[in-house]
This record gives C-alpha cells, sequence and structure tokens, in this order.
C-alpha cells in the first residue's frame, strides 16, 4: 500500500493543531469584561488648547507585570502546564518528538538540536533561547518566528510562561 506522505503529512499537522489548540490554554481563567460605563451628558462645550501628540516610538516597552524579570516561576506548576506540551516534546535528552528535545533548551541556539528536521524559519533565526526569549516566544510563536512550523497558539498567561520556564530549567 503507498501513501501519500504530503497529504498525510498535512492531515497529522491539522490534527495535530487542533489537538494543541484544545489543550494549549491555561489553568488561570480569564478576567470577567468590564461593565459598560454610560457617558455623562456634556454642556456646551469649551474651547481647548491643541494637544501635541507625542512622536511614534521603535518599540513600545511592555506594560508593568509582563516582563519576565517581574515573575517567579514555580517549577512545579510548570510541570503541570507542560503536560500540553508533551504532545510535541519531551525534556529527555535526545529524545525528539514531533517537536525537537527541549533538553537544556535554556542557553541554546534556536534550530540547534542534532537530528531534528527544523523549518528554514526557526534555523535562520539565531537567537539563543534565553528565559526571556523564551518568555515571549511562549506568548506567541508565530510572531516571534514568522514562519515556523510549531503549530502551537501560545501560553497567554504570563504566570503559566513563567512556570513553564521554571519547569525546563530543572524538569525534575
Amino acid at each position: 500500500m503507498r501513501f501519500d506522505t504530503k497529504r498525510l503529512s498535512l492531515a497529522m499537522a491539522s490534527g495535530l493543531a487542533l489537538v494543541l489548540a484544545a489543550c494549549g490554554g491555561s489553568e488561570t481563567p480569564a478576567p470577567a469584561p468590564a461593565a459598560p460605563v454610560e457617558a455623562a451628558p456634556v454642556e456646551a462645550p469649551v474651547e481647548a488648547a491643541p494637544v501635541e501628540t507625542p512622536a511614534p516610538t521603535e518599540a513600545a516597552a511592555p506594560a508593568a507585570g509582563t516582563d519576565y524579570a517581574s515573575f517567579t516561576g514555580d517549577a512545579a506548576k510548570g510541570k503541570r502546564v507542560f503536560a500540553a506540551c508533551q504532545t510535541c516534546h519531551a525534556v529527555a535528552e535526545g529524545k525528539n518528538n514531533v517537536g525537537p528535545s527541549l533538553y537544556q533548551v535554556v542557553g541554546r541556539h534556536t534550530g540547534s538540536v542534532e537530528g531534528f528536521k527544523y523549518s528554514d524559519a526557526n534555523k535562520g533565526k539565531d537567537i539563543v533561547w534565553t528565559e526571556e526569549n523564551l518568555f515571549v516566544y511562549l506568548e506567541n510563536p508565530q510572531a516571534f518566528i514568522p514562519g515556523t512550523i510549531m503549530a502551537y497558539p501560545g501560553l497567554r498567561n504570563p504566570q503559566d510562561r513563567a512556570d513553564v520556564i521554571a519547569y525546563l530549567k530543572n524538569p525534575t
């Protein structure tokens, strides 16, 4: 029997994306949306002085409390969050699955695990997986490395990301 490997790979990737989307959520529920606020009636307009618009900056700084340094990771909690990642990744040395082994990932260059076939985007990124880079990457992998073949939609909760990084540093 002959299989169309290209079609089979696409079907597997689609199925994997559905599995990851279903299991990649956070343990922390999203905050409830704020109730709409009614505007107070406005009296006759008063002439105001012109307001200067500040010049745009190259990149906005992260909001307070959203950068990696503002979190303390908990490896035990990170292990629980990482359970969703185990669909594709292992933390054992030399054990590649659908994704590369994450053994000693902190401090490693992108696209450097022997025997794993990376996307050109990942091989060409040429960065070191620092805790800070992992923190940003795990929030939205496709935004951090456009063209990556990793189908995971991202881990939105910053505390969960810090916990996963703590676990990856010490996967006991």
